[in-house]
């Protein structure tokens, strides 16, 4: 069986050996540890993500369950609208008002239920390599890649088990190369780009990254 840490944590969501709200606090913890040196998160949303997190365990006690990303905590690269958070894009010159509406990836991993816990650092409008601030968890001399590279970041750190990216020419697979994550890029119009701020209408992929191929695969 391939090394699945969201596998892991599943299961031990089901064995009762961890409940979502302790592997959502485990994640902010984290967080609050790192994320002033490395900057993988440019937000992050606590009181909303333990709130989910509660109401996952009380699914899971009932007999609902929405699969393996079931009370699984994850970042959301910051180009992708998740209603009542802000969509900056990497960007000063963006708003902060709060987004009213969810991207349709947003949509369908909530329906999964998966925790979301904060926006993940972007290059500048997606359209980079470098993802300034964000920094490469293994040498914090160099760069996570581009332009997810602060979901790349996020994952290579150990904050959360899965992020979303977007890849318009390597945005998933260089910060997935360099931080030594897995990250799929895929096939065109599979994924919606729906409530994504785009780059290139005829080249934006949404996908995942992950710590396995297995990971990104659920």
């Amino acid at each position: 069986m391939p090394v699945s840490k969201i596998q892991s944590m599943s299961r031990k969501l089901r064995d009762g050996d961890t409940s979502s709200q302790e592997l959502t606090a485990q994640a902010l913890d984290r967080a609050n540890q790192i994320n002033d040196t490395i900057k993988a998160f440019e937000f992050v949303d606590e009181e909303s993500a333990l709130t989910a997190a509660a109401r996952s365990d009380e699914e899971l006690r009932s007999g609902q369950d929405r699969g393996s990303l079931h009370g699984i905590p994850v970042g959301i690269k910051d180009i992708i609208d998740v209603e009542g958070w802000p969509t900056r894009c990497g960007s000063s010159t963006y708003s902060s008002d709060l987004s009213i509406k969810d991207a349709e990836v947003v949509r369908k991993l909530r329906e999964a239920g998966a925790i979301l816990i904060g926006k993940t650092v972007p290059h500048e409008l997606a359209c980079g390599v470098y993802s300034h601030p964000a920094k490469n968890p293994w040498n914090l001399d160099y760069i996570p890649g581009g332009s997810s590279g602060g979901s790349a970041a996020a994952v290579s750190a150990g904050i959360v088990p899965m992020t979303l990216g977007s890849d318009t020419g390597g945005s998933i697979r260089i910060p997935a190369a360099v931080c030594g994550v897995a990250g799929i890029k895929p096939t065109f119009n599979s994924v919606s780009c729906a409530g994504v701020e785009p780059l290139s209408w005829s080249l934006d992929h949404i996908g995942p990254l992950a710590s396995s191929v297995y990971d990104c695969a659920l």
